[in-house]
């Protein structure tokens, strides 16, 4: 009979909630005659397991965006005594956050921090509100910690650095160096990953620094996520450095240097030091093979590829896994042999995933083969504006318009929006970041001056531009006007203006360079005596002379 009434009270209390102002959810939200109901004990062991189940709901909450059922779950939480308890508390707060009701959210963070929690529970919310990617709403519950320990800075440093806002992970790195809270090996190691996604050498040249100053155990993760951050900034010489000094006994110490000169298109270093491995007792794995396909990849080594994917089974009872037919997939592909790749497709004894596919589709654009890469796009359940931009530069390249109208127009119908090229450069310390056709910048007529100027002089020395990349049907000066205002000339150009002759140029870029670009980039580096290094989605590619390490492969 008690249990009854108690359910009954929380149906009321949970239409209440729904249709309340937020002066009338906070007074429900401290409410004292719910607090006298949660003593119900026989309840409360009756559903213990409904907290996934409120969980589910909040999350489901989340997408559809239902504020009434967020406000009726809320209820529950309440009158079923779980608002002290971590998860949900996190999945209310970053429900509200996420829905924009920003007043009711600040009243639940208001509330767990006058309930006096202990730390471990406010660092479990915010561990929970990082799991959903409400990076900011978490940063509103740190703020309002009355006390902090260093797994709190980790939590928020780590959860800003997987959902790739590595400035903001940045900014709150330096504010932990500024207060009492020493950082340890898990703040080193989210802050290397960071600067290694990031490219920026000179924080993680200070990031290292510190490091060393602070007297930072370095174990074999640290060794091998140093090794990978700096061959990401584009100092694979360092790199090897640290390798050659570092305790090697960990194959994964071993597996970021092989990827990092696979990476940098450094292919023979990389298959040196494979070959250094059973020198010192170490055995690959297939993390190891992922690394040394790839560099086979990046330089067009087909037959070592051949030999190596065999060797992995033969010698080291590694069974191939798709990353490994994604690899030679890519291997063949970008070697032309595209009918093999399909053939390796088709006898691959799992289901081929997504990267496997468009592998394929990104060879078919790059050589023209309509029919295959049609058979990869059908293939593909889950297309994504990339692959619909590749279906329809194949079929521009091909000068099929009506073909490729018919994809764009499929796009625009599904709200599907093409992911625009960005590069960004750091000079002095700060990462200045550029769009193709950017003209916000405060330097930009200077840029566009510098730039206008490097194409007339690379012309001079033999550079046309590629127009036939530009797959609109419109005039060529169109098309050449639109070449040169791409996002990676346009960061060389201001690179070019902010530094001094000779020194050495870094640049990054979230796609795939172009043949353009490339072409351009390599006259510069001979006119202008410059080194010019370039990391693309794919690789490294390192312009001296006027030629390039991936040799026109990639």
């Amino acid at each position: 009979m008690k249990t009854t009434a108690t359910l009954w009270r929380a149906g009321y209390a949970a239409n209440r909630f729904a249709s309340s102002s937020s002066s009338e959810l906070h007074n429900l939200y401290t409410n004292v005659p719910l607090q006298k109901l949660l003593s119900s004990s026989g309840l409360h062991d009756s559903v213990t397991d409904d907290r996934k189940g409120l969980s589910r709901v909040l999350e489901a909450c989340r997408i559809s965006k239902d504020f009434r059922t967020v406000a009726k779950t809320h209820a529950r939480v309440i009158v079923l005594g779980y608002r002290t308890y971590p998860s949900l508390v996190a999945s209310l707060i970053s429900t509200y956050g996420h829905l924009r009701h920003n007043h009711i959210t600040q009243k639940v963070i208001d509330w767990v921090l006058r309930s006096d929690p202990d730390l471990f529970t406010m660092n479990l919310i915010i561990e929970s509100i990082m799991k959903t990617g409400e990076c900011d709403i978490a940063k509103k519950v740190f703020n309002k910690m009355p006390a902090r320990n260093v797994v709190s800075w980790n939590l928020m440093i780590g959860g800003y650095m997987k959902k790739s806002r590595f400035h903001y992970a940045i900014g709150l790195f330096k504010e932990m160096l500024s207060s009492e809270i020493e950082p340890d090996g898990f703040t080193f190691a989210s802050m290397i990953t960071g600067c290694a996604r990031l490219g920026a050498l000179s924080y993680a040249e200070r990031v290292h620094n510190l490091m060393i100053e602070k007297g930072i155990e370095l174990n074999y993760i640290l060794i091998s996520a140093l090794i990978d951050m700096y061959a990401n900034c584009g100092r694979i010489k360092v790199a090897r450095e640290l390798f050659e000094g570092a305790r090697r006994d960990d194959v994964s110490v071993w597996n970021a240097m092989i990827n990092g000169l696979a990476t940098h298109g450094l292919a023979l270093d990389a298959f040196e030091v494979f070959s250094r491995m059973k020198m010192e007792n170490i055995c690959p794995d297939s993390i190891t093979f992922i690394g040394i396909l790839t560099a086979c990849s990046h330089c067009g080594l087909v037959e070592e590829g051949r030999r190596y994917f065999n060797l992995m089974q033969t010698c080291f009872s590694i069974q191939p896994r798709l990353e490994h037919y994604g690899a030679m997939v890519d291997l063949l592909g970008r070697s032309g042999l595209l009918e093999e790749a399909y053939a390796m497709i088709k006898e691959m004894p799992m289901k081929p995933d997504v990267v496997i596919w468009r592998a394929l589709l990104s060879a078919c654009r790059t050589h023209r083969k309509k029919e295959l890469g049609e058979i990869a796009i059908s293939n593909i359940t889950h297309t994504e504006c990339g692959d619909y931009v590749l279906l329809s530069n194949m079929y521009c390249s091909l000068n099929k318009w009506d073909s490729s109208e018919k994809v764009r127009h499929v796009m625009r119908m599904g709200g599907v929006r093409k992911i625009r090229g960005k590069s960004w450069i750091e000079l002095g310390g700060t990462i200045h970041q550029f769009k193709a056709g950017h003209k916000s910048h405060a330097e930009i007529k200077a840029i566009y001056r510098v730039l206008e100027g490097l194409v007339q002089r690379a012309k001079l020395e033999g550079f046309k531009p590629l127009t036939e990349l530009v797959l609109m049907d419109v005039s060529e000066e169109e098309k050449e006007e639109n070449l040169s205002y791409h996002s990676e000339k346009l960061a060389l150009a201001y690179g070019i203006l902010k530094s001094s002759p000779g020194t050495e140029i870094r640049i990054w870029k979230n796609l795939r360079i172009c043949q353009d670009c490339h072409s351009l980039m390599r006259i510069v580096s001979r006119v202008l005596n410059r080194v010019i290094i370039v990391r693309d989605r794919i690789r490294f590619h390192h312009f001296e002379g006027g030629l390039c390490s991936c040799g026109d492969h990639w």
